[in-house]
């Protein structure tokens, strides 16, 4: 009784009531009104800047992108890649944590699913981007009878891309919805006129009832389940991508569990960039509390360190096949980008160790700057494993080193200002943190009643 009591106080602030739930976390916008519209406008700004070097590169071409004969599409599969990682990993953390009953997710899941939509979300616009005609898009989607005997390239991994986006986007979006209709049926009650019969609509006439709640509950685990798996294998695709080639350095079979692993890691690192600021700024100290913030640096240092013994695996197998992988890695180490690469070791794989000592895992700036390195050592990573190998192929001749142009960098800054300015509507406009949930953490009886067993209580009372 008593621990369930003190870990009731450590994920909920305050001494909170049922009625004290929705206040706080509705209003806390409409408080921080004027910091929303800074926010809003400046990524308004940042998709304006980035949009014209966009239309540029459609108007004009991809040429207008830094590559030369040997190095292509290096900085936008770079940012791809780093997009679709923080996408993925959003779902696959709000998944496995409902699946292991982690009490604590309560106050997480829903920014970790929002920044799942708005990172894939850029990483679809990066598919556009690079297509040159972008109204065609449609033609990477093999539809019968649409083109006549012309069938999509099956061996592109532009068309495994686009299955895998597509499908992962729907599957999220389906557990994203679902998690959001309780929340969406109270807010039909606390609302009137157009937005009342708004929220009806969207809630599917939720009436909060046990038996709806069973149904509820069973098709989120099941869904939970199949985003989990799907993200693994979607994710694993998208190194398939890589590991398929005949480049060194990339024909791998280590790819997949390589790349699943710095998903999880980067997905984590942007959701304490995310929350940490959200937390003070929409005043939810009592929601999003420091043993939340610890609860996701512990899990930074586990995948922190499976990417660390990842590298080293890298290192080893490269060093024990000699040859072209050798020399691939001994250029990584020592190479043009040998500065980047040391960056990678140490925000990725070093720097999050010092979360081992509690006092940091506890402290907030700590935390939000690391998570800022993670961030940035993701990206690192990406940008080394395809720069280098593409700067050194198998013909001398061919070698190179890549410089991005200001078209490049523009199309970045406008898939950052597209990915803020999706996530500021989603904090306007949604509940940041799942009322329901922590409804359901301030009503569970302190005993070791079930939940099962209260609903089938309140269900005989019913039926009586």
């Amino acid at each position: 009784m008593h621990k369930a009591s003190s870990l009731r106080q450590a994920l909920l602030a305050g001494n909170k009531r049922k009625k004290d739930v929705a206040h706080d976390i509705l209003n806390g916008i409409k408080d921080k009104k004027k910091f929303w519209m800074i926010g809003f406008g400046l990524s308004g700004l940042l998709l304006l800047a980035g949009g014209y070097c966009l239309y540029r590169t459609w108007w004009d071409g991809i040429g207008m992108w830094g590559e030369n004969k040997s190095i292509n599409w290096a900085w936008d599969i770079t940012n791809f890649v780093w997009w679709i990682g923080i996408g993925h990993a959003g779902t696959l953390i709000s998944a496995i944590l409902l699946l292991c009953r982690a009490k604590w997710r309560t106050s997480i899941n829903r920014s970790a699913e929002a920044m799942t939509h708005c990172a894939v979300s850029c990483s679809s616009f990066y598919i556009l981007a690079h297509l040159g005609r972008p109204w065609l898009f449609y033609w990477v989607f093999p539809i019968p009878n649409t083109y006549g005997d012309l069938w999509v390239n099956f061996n592109s991994p532009l068309v495994w891309d686009a299955f895998a986006i597509l499908t992962y986007l729907l599957v999220s979006m389906l557990y994203w919805y679902l998690g959001l209709i309780p929340d969406l049926a109270q807010l039909r009650e606390m609302s009137s006129g157009f937005k009342k019969r708004m929220y009806k609509i969207l809630s599917l006439n939720w009436e909060n009832s046990t038996w709806q709640w069973r149904r509820y509950e069973s098709i989120m685990l099941t869904i939970a389940g199949l985003a989990t798996a799907l993200v693994i294998s979607v994710h694993s695709i998208v190194a398939m991508d890589f590991a398929t080639s005949i480049l060194k350095g990339w024909h791998s079979t280590f790819f997949p569990p390589y790349f699943v692993i710095g998903a999880i890691l980067s997905g984590f690192a942007m959701v304490l960039t995310l929350l940490i600021p959200l937390r003070k700024l929409l005043n939810l100290e009592d929601y999003i509390t420091v043993r939340h913030i610890e609860n996701m640096n512990k899990l930074v240092i586990l995948t922190s360190g499976l990417i660390g013994i990842s590298y080293f695996i890298e290192i080893f197998k490269a060093w024990y096949i000699g040859k072209l992988d050798g020399f691939m890695m001994f250029y990584r180490m020592g190479g043009d980008y040998a500065t980047f690469f040391y960056l990678m070791l140490l925000f990725n794989a070093l720097l999050p160790q010092l979360l081992w000592f509690k006092s940091l895992r506890r402290n907030l700036m700590f935390s939000f700057c690391l998570s800022l390195l993670v961030n940035i050592g993701m990206w690192l990573e990406r940008f080394v494993i395809i720069v280098t190998t593409l700067s050194r192929g198998y013909l001398p001749s061919s070698w190179a080193l890549f410089f991005p142009s200001m078209y490049d960098v523009g199309v970045f800054i406008f898939s950052i200002g597209l990915f803020f300015f999706l996530f500021l509507l989603f904090i306007r406009y949604v509940p940041v943190v799942t009322m329901w949930e922590v409804k359901e953490m301030i009503e569970t009886p302190v005993n070791n009643t079930s939940r099962e067993q209260s609903k089938a209580q309140e269900k005989g009372v019913e039926s009586h």
